[in-house]
């Protein structure tokens, strides 16, 4: 199984601990104010680039059994929710303190009979095999501490036919564009991090992970390579994010 070089970005370059580990304590840190950051430092595009991940799902009609891998504080979910009246979501993620804030948005939408929110790692997801009907994955799987790993584990538990869609944040390459990003996400980010969580190295690590994700057609290869099928994307708003989609071929048993 292939390594990445962003499997080896951290939060906190003088840790002990695993990439996984320090990536729960980086979101148990920032977790009171991951929803507010989000909106503020997307300038509200994450709502819109989330629904464009939810209109994939959309294609698939019915009552659903569907994933949300690094659902954070659930608004993958709870989108969804609205979407898919009649599906039974479930989202998991390693922070609890994340997990926490989703929970209570969750009851406050009283939400809590269509949508659990658990502790789960993507390399060990604690469901059967073809489980679910969809999975998205919203700017989470640059945390994961082997992507191919992750990527098969999700493939696993998915239904034959299932898709995946995934998010995730990559680099523009119009000219001008490039470089205001790059220093945005090098400088404004980190800054506008600390200023209001107190923790920089959360959106330092934010750069670094997309500098270092094998992003476009190079993580359509590494879907190939971990069994998806009518793997596709498109780039949304001038290449900031992409939109990944694979799928499960309906023979495929395992």
């Amino acid at each position: 199984m292939a390594n990445y070089s962003h499997d080896r970005i951290v939060p906190f370059k003088d840790s002990e601990l695993g990439k996984k580990q320090q990536v729960a304590e980086m979101f148990d840190k920032i977790a009171f104010r991951y929803d507010f950051l989000n909106r503020l430092l997307s300038g509200g595009s994450d709502i819109y680039w989330r629904r464009q991940a939810i209109r994939e799902v959309a294609k698939y009609k019915g009552n659903m059994a569907i994933l949300d891998v690094a659902t954070g504080t659930g608004d993958m979910a709870i989108m969804m929710a609205r979407y898919f009246p009649q599906s039974q979501l479930t989202g998991v993620d390693i922070s609890s303190g994340m997990l926490e804030i989703g929970r209570q948005k969750v009851a406050r939408l009283q939400l809590d009979k269509r949508i659990i929110l658990q502790i789960g790692d993507s390399e060990a997801l604690p469901f059967p095999d073809h489980y679910f009907n969809a999975i998205t994955v919203a700017f989470g799987v640059r945390n994961f501490e082997n992507l191919e790993r992750g990527l098969r584990e999700m493939r696993r538990v998915l239904k034959p036919g299932g898709q995946l869609v995934v998010l995730e944040f990559s680099k523009p390459r119009l000219p001008g564009i490039t470089q205001v990003y790059n220093l945005y996400l090098r400088l404004v980010a980190p800054t506008i991090g600390r200023l209001v969580s107190s923790n920089r190295e959360a959106y330092r690590y934010l750069n670094d992970s997309v500098r270092a994700f094998p992003e476009g057609d190079d993580f359509l290869q590494i879907l190939d390579d971990c069994g998806y099928v009518r793997t596709r994307l498109r780039r949304l708003s001038l290449g900031i994010c992409s939109l990944y989609i694979g799928e499960k071929a309906p023979d495929q048993g395992n």
